[in-house]
């Protein structure tokens, strides 16, 4: 495989649909070179088979770039359940997909983010960490482990030129939100939550990740980016 010595190379894990999808076709779009990993065989020289729930350790392919400009992970889980019906399992399954999935995957793309001199990663949290909303502890727990780790990385990769920033929507019109937004009445109720009376769209959160990867947030780190529709904020 051959790639031009000026093309940025951007890793997405979770590509396959949703937010993750239209994310990489914004990339293409716009000339980076993308891969990806994800649940699903694709055949294709630019993915790589990865599921979040295993403990199988992400090894990064020797004919991909040596240099990594951008990875973004976008794996999520929506486990919502009263505290008194969460068990300790369902606790663990929203930890290994948020938290270690992207453990596994940052550290074997590590060198190669830092040979790029100048990287970026965003991590997607929730929401439902800054502000509280009912049924959603594991969930919460989970991305605000992953939230609170991608500051702290933000601080500890600064020296390597990585910048570490979080995006963290309000309910998003995917495949995971399918139960969420199945009839027209939930979709209905789930607008009304928000002040800008709309649920998310993948555009929404795919630009938000396409902004953080550009140089024009090439002085931006440790953020997180709330996107929400206003529900966090205002009355």
């Amino acid at each position: 495989m051959a790639f031009l010595f000026y093309m940025k190379n951007i890793l997405i894990v979770g590509a396959s649909s949703g937010i993750g999808a239209a994310l990489k076709s914004k990339l293409e779009a716009s000339g980076f070179q993308v891969f990806t990993s994800g649940r699903k065989d694709v055949s294709s020289s630019g993915h790589i088979q990865f599921d979040a729930n295993s403990s199988d350790p992400f090894i990064y392919p020797t004919d991909w770039p040596v240099e990594l400009h951008g990875l973004v992970y976008c794996p999520g889980t929506i486990n919502l359940k009263p505290i008194s019906r969460l068990t300790k399992i369902d606790f663990l399954a929203d930890f290994q997909v948020n938290v270690l999935g992207f453990v596994g995957i940052l550290q074997a793309c590590l060198p190669a983010l830092k040979r790029a001199n100048g990287a970026s990663v965003v991590v997607f949290s929730t929401v439902a960490y800054n502000i509280g909303l009912s049924f959603h502890a594991s969930i919460a727990a989970a991305k605000g482990g992953l939230q609170a780790m991608a500051i702290s990385l933000a601080s500890e990769l600064a020296p390597n030129q990585i910048r570490v920033n979080v995006v963290a929507p309000s309910l998003t019109d995917t495949p995971l939100a399918h139960s969420l937004l199945s009839t027209p009445e939930k979709v209905e109720s789930s607008a009304k939550r928000h002040p800008l009376n709309r649920v998310g769209t993948v555009n929404d959160m795919a630009s938000a990740a396409e902004y953080f990867l550009s140089e024009n947030a090439s002085w931006i780190t440790g953020q997180v980016l709330v996107i929400d529709g206003g529900m966090s904020k205002l009355k």
